[in-house]
């Protein structure tokens, strides 16, 4: 897998989205991404209760712990890498949590419009 530049939607170099919980495609705190990234996991979001209800209810439950897969579960606060498609979701139903627009990818940018994402910015 050969990853995209680590750059920002601001254009300047990608910052660390998390360490604890350890997110990213590649599990290296940043949301890196690639052509393998079929769902690309760019956009770094605050974690809200909101919006976790929202995901758990269309089908993508982030707060239940996997241990088997090292997965802690999600709570409030937890900052993660999210698929750009699913934040746009999130947004067009009122619920997306903020973005940490200098630790979210600009491939980010194919997808969600940078209002939308000036919108939620910290």
């Amino acid at each position: 897998m050969q990853m995209e530049p680590s750059v920002n939607v601001l254009g300047t170099v990608l910052e660390k989205c998390s360490s604890t919980p350890l997110t990213g495609f590649f599990r290296d705190g940043h949301c890196n991404t690639c052509y393998e990234d079929q769902g690309v996991h760019t956009v770094c979001a605050v974690m809200t209760a909101e919006f976790l209800a929202f995901s758990k209810y269309v089908g993508n439950d982030l707060s239940t712990p996997h241990p088997q897969f090292g997965f802690p579960g999600l709570k409030p606060e937890d900052q993660w890498c999210l698929c750009a498609s699913r934040f746009l979701q999130a947004h067009d139903e009122g619920c997306a949590p903020k973005v940490h627009l200098a630790a979210t990818h600009e491939k980010t940018l194919d997808i969600v419009p940078m209002e939308v994402l000036n919108l939620h910015a910290l």
